[in-house]
């Protein structure tokens, strides 16, 4: 069924696509991006799509995309260096719900035990740990964002009888600072803790690390136990989504069979969106290995390079080894807006996604000096 909207509703369309132009060139403050084209997935849009369940169990609903999502999800077990460990994972709705996968699996290995996060942390992880019921304690995080080790070591030297669960950031939000899981391990094993829980945040650093020369420790063979990805993030898939993946005997512990959809379900949501596996897949299958680890090569120089340039106009700004985070002093609110640049405190950031080139770099700059010399100038003006 086919009908056209009335010319009025056309025009509210045809100003939000010009909007949504000029803004996309605008936009170097979050970790978003769009080098894809999709298009020639359109077709998949005219279809019922519903990946309810376990992807690894048939159903008797067929519309769904279950077999792309498991390449996927090997795809990403490869990556994440999961090797021969039992791993298994799904296609989420975005970083936020793998997260609540995570503390979800945790919680139910670890009924009683207490959640370390630390105060740079997502700001999903506090509404989440209320939502599924967990005790917390968030940790002091160091200057430049990372985990604070001694503040950890004598907060769960304070607790040795519960069951920690550590909520590991491998890149936070604001700071791109990622915490030592060997550092985390030997806090564990210094305080002789038995039993504990290692979830990794890897929102974005997850799509960044793999394709490093010398990555930090992040994956599976670093001790994890569970880890969330955003596909929305990085490849850039047009809507929100992401991956989860844990040791298959914490997921056993969650699946259950439903006798309505004729599968087990192990996920947070049961009905899943069937269109954003065929997407990753799509971007896995067109880039590549070596085509992720291009692209990163580049965000890595463009990083860099906007060091470079804030520094020639006298500007301090850095970054953590392996970020495409830059950080750099919070100013000029107006410019920081037209930009769409993230601030907290008084740091704000831009981070260099793929289509982020040294032309909005130097665009950026430009405005933030020219902008900053003019309020400067007219906090000294003398009144008339």
């Amino acid at each position: 069924m086919s009908k056209i909207l009335p010319p009025g509703d056309q025009r509210r369309l045809d100003d939000l696509l010009s909007r949504f132009t000029d803004d996309a060139q605008h936009m170097i403050g979050y970790p978003g991006t769009h080098i894809i084209d999709f298009s020639p997935l359109a077709p998949f849009l005219e279809f019922f799509l519903n990946n309810i369940g376990d992807p690894y169990s048939a159903s008797t609903f067929r519309l769904n995309t279950h077999e792309f999502e498991r390449e996927v999800v090997t795809w990403f077990k490869q990556i994440l260096r999961a090797g021969e460990t039992d791993v298994r994972g799904y296609v989420t709705g975005g970083g936020t719900e793998g997260n609540m996968y995570g503390m979800y699996l945790a919680r139910e290995l670890l009924p009683g035990g207490i959640v370390y996060y630390s105060e740079d942390t997502h700001y999903s992880v506090a509404k989440i740990l209320r939502m599924v019921n967990a005790r917390s304690i968030m940790i002091k995080s160091r200057p430049d964002g990372e985990m604070d080790y001694d503040d950890l070591m004598r907060t769960l030297h304070l607790h040795r009888d519960v069951p920690p669960i550590i909520f590991a950031n491998i890149g936070t939000t604001m700071r791109g600072a990622i915490d030592n899981l060997e550092t985390i391990k030997t806090i564990l094993k210094d305080l002789a803790i038995a039993r504990s829980y290692i979830h990794a945040d890897a929102a974005l650093s997850g799509m960044i690390l793999p394709f490093v020369d010398d990555p930090q420790p992040f994956g599976f063979d670093a001790g994890i136990d569970s880890i969330a990805i955003s596909g929305h993030k990085m490849p850039g898939c047009p809507m929100p989504c992401g991956v989860v993946l844990a040791r298959q005997a914490h997921i056993d512990r969650i699946a259950r069979s439903v006798e309505y959809i004729g599968t087990s379900d192990m996920t947070v949501a049961g009905s899943r969106n069937g269109l954003t596996p065929l997407f990753l897949w799509y971007v896995i299958k067109t880039l590549g290995h070596e085509g992720f680890r291009d692209i990163i090569a580049e965000c890595t120089a463009i990083s860099d390079y906007a060091i470079a340039q804030f520094k020639a106009h006298g500007i301090t700004a850095w970054r953590h080894k392996n970020s495409l985070t830059v950080v750099f002093p919070r100013q000029a609110e107006n410019t920081l807006k037209k930009w769409q640049v993230a601030t907290q405190g008084k740091d704000a950031h831009l981070i260099t996604m793929p289509h982020v080139t040294r032309n909005h770099v130097d665009q950026f700059i430009t405005d933030l000096v020219a902008a900053t010399r003019k309020t400067e100038t007219q906090k000294t003006a003398i009144p008339a």
